[in-house]
Order: structure tokens, then C-alpha cells, then sequence
């Protein structure tokens, strides 16, 4: 990660930590294989905002017919964009790697996709106009911004009346207990919400996060996911949750939600 001071640059930083996650190889970053996009061109098709359920057919919009356009908000890496792109969206990805970006053009220029893919940060989508997208599909990468509110207001911004947000987050629950304790099976409490990678725990541990090349990581509020989502404008109209087979914790709890969210205006309310 050279000499990048995640306190002083997080955006700089986590741009530099999930480029090395695509050299890394991470399971987030590995574009889906021909045999995924040929069943989607025939319209068997499915993607995931959490680690492992399948977001339902019924939360979708018809694609099919390449008049929906499509926002990927903070979701590249080669897997949503594609499979949305071969079933007949219109797809657009917004990403800060532009490693991660890299890996949706991969597959764009493999299958013949038209996919259009743009460098940004997910809370500032000044390159949008207003009610541009009939949808937004956010994967669970909302935990690696500190104020989670100002995404929920620009996707409302971007998307038109009566437009779907489905977005996958961290429940608070995952981040109140010690990582090592845990492992051992022992569920000690030591956080509280909100939590960040910056201030919430040692500076011994923040560096070893720092030297694995691991992204700065934010705990938010349901009052901020959900209630945050409510007051930019939209109505909650599905929800659901899943489990991780890479955290003991959720041996006990679901950790991983997500939400279908349907704008009935784009006025923030101020209160």
C-alpha cells in the first residue's frame, strides 16, 4: 500500500486497497465466466447484493427489452454489470477502482456488451442528470464510506419517479465484537455503532489491515441505512437477509441485509 494514509486521503486509500483486491484475486472481483452470460442473454439470470442469497426476480424491473437503464452504483468488479448487460439492460458502472472497473470491461469487450464505466465516488454523481435511471443495484459496499446518507440522496437524485433502488449493506451487529475473540468463539463486545476502521480500534490493528491491503470499513446505523433511505425519498418495499460462510458471528446472526426501495419523490426531508 506504499506510504497512503488512509486518515488523511480514505478516498485515495481505499481506491489504492481494492485495486491490490484485484491482484489479489478476491472472490469481489472476479468477473463471471461466458457460461453466466450466455444463460442470461437467454434469460436465466441472477445476482447477488449480500455475500450469498440471490436478490429476487420480482425485485427487478422488465429488462428485457433494453429500454431500462441501469446504475450500478459502487459495483464493478466484472459480476452485476454483465449479467444485467446480456439480459437486456441498459448498464452503466460507477466504481472507485478503476482495477475493479477494468474487470467489467473484461468481460464487455469478451462478450460484446455494451457497458458504459466511469471512475467516481458513490456519494457524488455530478456526472448524472436528474431522473436518469429506472434502476440502481448498490452492492454491499456502502460500509467503506463513513456517512452513509449522501449515497442514498444522490441515487434518489439520479433515479426517476417511481425508480427501484435495491442496496445490500452490514448489519450493525457485525461490527460490535472483537475480530480475534471471535474467532476463538468468544463474543466480547468492544465497539459500538457507528463504527470506522480509523477510530475504532488500535493503531496495531488498523496497520496490519493497512499492510494486508484491506479497505477502510465503516459501521452505520439502522437509522442511517434504512431511515437514511426513507428520508431521500423512497418507500422500503422488500427486504431480506443472508449470511457470510467467512464470519463465525454469523453462525449466530444474520450479519448482511438488503432492501428494495421504491422513490415516490426526491425531496430530502431536512428534519
Amino acid at each position: 500500500m506504499g506510504d497512503k494514509n488512509p486518515t488523511e486521503d480514505l478516498i485515495g486509500y481505499n481506491r489504492q486497497a481494492w485495486n491490490q483486491q484485484v491482484r489479489n484475486g478476491s472472490q469481489w472481483t472476479q468477473p463471471v465466466s461466458p457460461e453466466v452470460i450466455a444463460a442470461a442473454r437467454n434469460g436465466d439470470w441472477s445476482i447477488i447484493l449480500t455475500p450469498v442469497r440471490k436478490v429476487p426476480g420480482s425485485w427487478f424491473p422488465d429488462i428485457a427489452d433494453g429500454n431500462c437503464r441501469v446504475l450500478c452504483l459502487a459495483g464493478s468488479g466484472g459480476q452485476q454489470a454483465p449479467v444485467l448487460a446480456a439480459a437486456g439492460a441498459s448498464v452503466t458502472v460507477l466504481d472507485l477502482s478503476p482495477d475493479q472497473l477494468a474487470q467489467d470491461r473484461l468481460v464487455a469487450q469478451r462478450e460484446g456488451l455494451e457497458i458504459e464505466l466511469i471512475e467516481g465516488d458513490m456519494r457524488e454523481l455530478g456526472c448524472f442528470v436528474d431522473n436518469q435511471f429506472d434502476l440502481v443495484v448498490h452492492p454491499c459496499s456502502n460500509g467503506f464510506v463513513p456517512n452513509v446518507n449522501p449515497v442514498w440522496k444522490e441515487a434518489a437524485r439520479v433515479l426517476k419517479p417511481g425508480g427501484e433502488l435495491l442496496s445490500g449493506f452490514t448489519k450493525p451487529v457485525f461490527h460490535l465484537f472483537d475480530d480475534d475473540e471471535m474467532e476463538k468463539g468468544n463474543m466480547k463486545v468492544v465497539h459500538s455503532i457507528p463504527y470506522s476502521d480509523l477510530n475504532s480500534i488500535s493503531d496495531q490493528r488498523r496497520q496490519k489491515f493497512i499492510d494486508a491491503g484491506e479497505p477502510m470499513l465503516f459501521g452505520h446505523a439502522l437509522s442511517d441505512l434504512i431511515g437514511g433511505q426513507i428520508a431521500a425519498g423512497f418507500s422500503i418495499t422488500g427486504y431480506y437477509e443472508d449470511v457470510s460462510p467467512d464470519y463465525a458471528i454469523c453462525e449466530h446472526v444474520a450479519c448482511f441485509a438488503a432492501t428494495k426501495a421504491t422513490l415516490r419523490c426526491s425531496v430530502v426531508s431536512t428534519e
